[in-house]
């Protein structure tokens, strides 16, 4: 109940202070606040003016999908702004992101008027953002195909190395002897790139998957490793002793000290471990598995299709931005007791 309490009197101090520096703002400052909170709006709305009633340059056409990517965009931003209402606190993150935001359309509308109005930027190295839309539109059955399959390839990789990882790092952290004949290749590995290795994996391999499993699975696993190890070591020793005096197996150390206290620095070398093991997927693609997005923008390329190519560049960056936020998400609800502590 004290905690609760606790809890809701900063909640309520905060509201309180948020309350007092509204009042106290002048006319002048108000007006710059409504003005923020609109941009967006005005921004995408002339965005949409510009796509309309600017004519396109000789002999490019619109196919009117980033109209409605606009439209959804402004819609998005609708139901953030009118959640804003529901309190202080939403309202001041509205007005932090709003800026951004209509930056975000102004770029928009500054690349279509280069590309698409004027074609300043020279097709077809620069199609516009009409052009790369449509083009994920038409091509959106072959794209979700490679899509799941360097899901699936990304995946199999990252969870061999994770496995691995976890299994090498509590290994050395924990026990010297062992570490002793680890530590010699982790120093020869972790200065090399995993990519470095992909002409001999996929020589040596029986098939291209599988090198390519192996490619993404080490880079993961010297991440992995290197983030465990150094959560173990970091650990106070005490908390061995004391719980050796209470009677505590070697097993129990492990499974109920090691691990426990290494997870902050375990789910950190997860989520660099990601960045590795995309990395390293793309690479493999492009060079060896004939399948995947990486694949696509290789093949698109030699066609000179540029469009697509963007679009499976665009559909990457929105996957890896996506696998990232779960992974941040997950660590911050497993590592919640974690907040507390720094808190105090």
């Amino acid at each position: 109940m004290n905690g609760i309490s606790k809890d809701y009197g900063a909640v309520s101090s905060v509201e309180e202070l948020l309350e007092q520096e509204e009042k106290g703002k002048t006319k002048r400052e108000k007006n710059l606040d409504l003005l923020i909170q609109l941009s967006p709006f005005l921004m995408g709305v002339l965005a949409l003016l510009e796509y309309f009633y600017v004519p396109n340059h000789h002999g490019f056409e619109a196919s009117y999908v980033y109209a409605f990517f606009l439209l959804l965009l402004l819609l998005g931003n609708g139901i953030s702004f009118l959640l804003s209402f529901r309190g202080k606190r939403q309202r001041k993150n509205y007005l932090y992101h709003a800026p951004f935001r209509a930056f975000v359309f102004f770029l928009f509308m500054l690349y279509d008027s280069l590309t698409l109005k004027s074609n300043i930027l020279i097709t077809p190295y620069f199609p516009s953002i009409d052009k790369v839309l449509s083009s994920m539109v038409q091509d959106r059955a072959y794209l979700w195909e490679c899509t799941v399959s360097s899901l699936f390839l990304l995946f199999c990789g990252y969870f061999s190395g994770l496995i691995a990882g976890l299994f090498t790092g509590i290994a050395c952290g924990y026990n010297k002897k062992i570490n002793y004949w680890i530590e010699p290749f982790m120093k020869l590995l972790g200065s090399i790139p995993s990519t470095t290795w992909i002409p001999i994996v996929m020589v040596l391999a029986t098939s291209l998957f599988r090198g390519s499993v192996f490619i993404i699975a080490l880079g993961v696993w010297f991440s992995i490793t290197l983030a465990t190890i150094t959560g173990i070591r970091n650990m106070d020793k005490s908390y061995y002793e004391a719980a050796r005096t209470l009677g505590a197996k070697e097993k129990d150390l492990i499974l109920e000290i090691a691990i426990p206290s290494a997870l902050p620095s375990i789910f950190q070398g997860m989520v660099q471990a990601m960045s590795s093991a995309c990395m390293a997927l793309m690479v493999a693609e492009m060079i060896g598995v004939e399948s995947g997005l990486g694949w696509y923008i290789t093949w698109q390329k030699s066609w000179a299709e540029y469009g697509k190519m963007y679009g499976a560049i665009i559909l990457i960056c929105g996957i890896f931005v996506t696998v990232n936020f779960l992974l941040n998400s997950i660590k911050k609800r497993v590592l919640r007791w974690q907040e507390g502590m720094l808190k105090d």
